[in-house]
């Protein structure tokens, strides 16, 4: 294994992006082809049910950006920077393989069924697909788990824009700079281009500006927020995104972040190409048995948890059930944006790992030691001293030790890249401070579209009770449900409640990952297509196994001898609600796998059941 390590960060970058193109040219395209059956010629819900708000037809490249900025949140970014704890090499193994094999094929295979069910969610397609009451327990899993994903990503989000002002301001300038993006595109033909131009000349100024305007101190204190004020703003801000027309807010600037996120990324990847710097982490690291100071737990299970959205992640199914499939103008457009929004964001998260890996592992484990266990860790590990991390902190102009969680070293590590960039040199500060705006953006655009498919989610359910709230044009019902959904993670993140909680969330989102695949290959198979379905089933089960397995150490090795009987039941109630999810579906496998006669569905094909759309 000594000759893995030290190994050129190019190495990683090539092979990813050569493994990403031939699975997108081959793998994506077989999926499409052979396993979905997808026809251009089917009328998608954006034009069957357009209603100028949520279900409205749009732009291939306009909707992979809303798609890409609102599946790539803090989990591509924050968990491949604590996985590079066990060593670059198990990272990246996972990011590739998972990406290409489970990720992808996820996102494609959900986005599809929710086509086919009139943009409905996950749930809705459980209840049709498996059975009433299976929809039901999954509805409820699913809005438990989302809820907690949404407080989550809020808080990471405004731990990112907490005493940055220059961030704030940038973030701040991304809602009306939408808003002129959403009018133009909007009520001027053929404006996308001149849209995206304006946007992105509107946010390097806001950038730039941004950095010089905060250096003037009326101006930088105006936009130093408290924390509670930064919590009330997300807060609203999550309210209008989810009430407002698609088109006006939640799409425009979801497109115009995927410009700084991607742009960002590839600065950074040109960066990489002209230092081509060395991964000074080595390939494995003696935590892949236990006991780190970051992830306690061994290499496996946990690779698989921690490291989510880079290559699954069940948010995404939430999204492709969600906003999504709502504006999804033809069929074949789901390897474009399904599939291969997934392979950027598994790009996203190799060069986040790279970004990491290329610190001396001292400063990173300096970084992402919690301060009162850091002595202790030394004395253990008398190798793992700092070595730059004082210098970089005194360029930046912070205390950088302690700074868990994951974003600190992802800035401090793309910060460290840029500033060995020639001519670039004495600007790291500015640099790691651009890093965090960057993250805080990135983070935000999964928040707005989150609250928006909660805001469906509750919809749905609550029609069964109320069919009033099933009407999606029924204003008081998308006030209503908005306002109960935002207040709930809202609440959460105010009190500061979630922070304890937050630990269920890789469990839960792994989980609601293996439930997308196993819930849609139960579609395949009754769309007579079992033994393509294999495609789906195969990631499907290993992510349940491997998940139920990391569920169970962490409440045995984790939650029960640390006193945490509360995250204790809850991971094991969200275990047990998704394992009588996964057995009912199993039950109606049995059951379709055994009949042999085929009916002709909606859509002209030959299936072993026609059911509800």
């Amino acid at each position: 294994m000594e000759f893995l390590n030290g190994v050129n960060a190019l190495t990683l970058i090539f092979a990813g992006l050569l493994l990403f193109a031939i699975a997108y040219r081959f793998y994506g395209i077989f999926i499409a082809q052979k396993v979905l059956h997808i026809n251009a010629k089917n009328t998608t819900p954006a034009y069957e049910f357009s209603n100028g708000k949520d279900y409205v037809p749009t732009n291939k490249n306009v909707l992979f950006g809303h798609h890409f900025a609102a599946i790539a949140a803090a989990g591509p970014l924050v968990g491949p920077v604590l996985a590079a704890q066990f060593g670059y090499l198990p990272g990246t193994l996972w990011i590739l393989i998972g990406c290409v094999l489970a990720g992808g094929v996820h996102d494609m295979v959900v986005l599809f069924a929710s086509v086919r069910h009139k943009g409905e969610s996950l749930a809705s397609i459980a209840g049709k697909e498996i059975g009433k009451t299976t929809g039901l327990i999954a509805g409820i899993a699913i809005l438990f788990i989302l809820i907690l994903t949404l407080a989550g990503l809020s808080l990471a989000c405004i731990s990112a824009m907490y005493e940055a002002p220059w961030s704030l301001f940038t973030v701040i300038s991304t809602l009306p700079i939408a808003v002129i993006m959403g009018l133009i595109m909007r009520y001027k033909k053929n404006s996308i281009t001149m849209a995206s131009i304006l946007g992105g000349v509107l946010l390097i100024a806001a950038i730039v500006g941004g950095h010089r305007l905060m250096e003037f101190k009326e101006i930088g204190e105006l936009f130093h927020w408290k924390m509670g004020t930064i919590v009330v703003a997300i807060t609203i801000y999550g309210f209008l995104a989810s009430v407002l027309p698609v088109w006006l807010l939640l799409v425009p600037r979801d497109y115009l972040s995927t410009y700084l996120k991607i742009g960002t990324i590839i600065m950074l990847t040109v960066g990489v190409v002209i230092i081509h710097p060395d991964l000074q982490m080595p390939a494995l690291t003696k935590f892949i048995h236990g006991g780190g100071p970051i992830i306690g737990g061994p290499v496996l299970p946990f690779i698989f948890i921690v490291i989510a959205c880079g290559a699954i992640s069940g948010f995404h199914a939430v999204i492709a059930t969600g906003t999504t499939p709502k504006m999804l103008g033809n069929e074949k457009e789901i390897l474009f944006v399904g599939y291969g929004a997934m392979l950027v964001e598994g790009f996203v998260a190799l060069m986040a790992l790279i970004a990491a890996c290329t610190l001396m592992p001292g400063d990173y484990f300096g970084i992402n030691t919690p301060k009162e266990l850091y002595q202790d860790f030394i004395l253990q590990n008398p190798g793992l001293v700092t070595v730059d991390l004082n210098h970089i902190g005194a360029k930046i102009g912070v205390d950088l030790m302690g700074r868990t969680g994951g974003a600190v070293s992802l800035a401090v590590g793309m910060a460290h890249i840029f500033d060995k960039i020639p001519f670039m040199d004495d600007v790291m500060a500015y640099w790691y401070n651009f890093a965090i705006m960057f993250e805080a953006v990135f983070i935000l655009t999964a928040i707005d579209a989150g609250t928006r498919v909660g805001r469906f989610f509750l919809q749905e359910m609550m029609g069964t009770v109320f069919p009033r709230f099933r009407d999606k044009d029924w204003l008081p019902g998308i006030i209503i449900t908005s306002f109960i959904f935002t207040l709930s993670w809202g609440y959460l993140v105010y009190t500061g409640n979630i922070s304890s909680i937050w630990p269920l969330f890789g469990i839960s989102n792994q989980l609601l990952a293996a439930c997308g695949l196993i819930v849609c290959t139960t579609m395949l198979i009754r769309l007579d297509r079992k033994k393509y379905a294999l495609c789906a089933a195969i990631p499907g089960l290993f992510m349940a196994v491997i998940t139920f397995w990391a569920g169970y150490e962490q409440i045995v090795s984790i939650y029960l001898p640390k006193g945490q009987y509360l995250l204790a039941v809850l991971a094991l109630t969200a275990m047990l609600l998704m394992l009588i999810v996964f057995l009912n579906t199993f039950r109606r496998w049995r059951v379709l796998l055994s009949r042999q006669t085929l009916e002709l569905d909606y859509y002209g094909d030959c299936v072993k059941e026609v059911i509800e759309r």
